[in-house]
């Protein structure tokens, strides 16, 4: 039974944090966007997130977040949420569920701790600004 079922792959959809300026905080501040780079829309996304890690030797988490979509368009981008300099330090995991026509597809994209850095930032496709991206 377990062999029956087809799980798909996600392919072309990926998490991308950029650094932006944002006049409430007065400094750069780093955002999540959900990136689709496929040639079809996402319907139905749900986007949950949190951090989680260890932090001068104690388990810290955060509270779940939900972001809810009803779609996406092929070869756009949806800005999910600022992520807080005191998390950039802990593991930021975002559990990414859609529909393209009737299939479910899920996938979980996790930045490691202290990853979210301008050293390690690339051009991100479609928004053609650097930032960290997780495929």
């Amino acid at each position: 039974m377990k062999k029956d079922i087809i799980i798909p792959e996600v392919e072309n959809v990926f998490m991308a944090v950029v650094q932006e300026w944002s006049d409430d905080f007065m400094e750069k501040v780093w955002y999540a966007y959900l990136v689709n780079d496929s040639d079809f829309q996402l319907d139905g996304v749900m986007v949950v997130s949190k951090a989680f890690g260890t932090l001068d030797g104690e388990m810290k988490k955060t509270s779940v977040l939900r972001h809810a979509f009803a779609e996406i368009p092929e070869v756009s981008v949806a800005k999910i949420e600022m992520i807080e300099k005191s998390l950039l330090a802990l593991n930021n995991e975002f559990m990414v569920t859609f529909f393209i026509g009737n299939t479910l597809y899920d996938k979980k994209f996790i930045f490691k701790a202290n990853s979210i850095q301008e050293a390690n930032q690339e051009e991100v496709p479609i928004l053609f600004v650097e930032g960290v991206i997780v495929r």
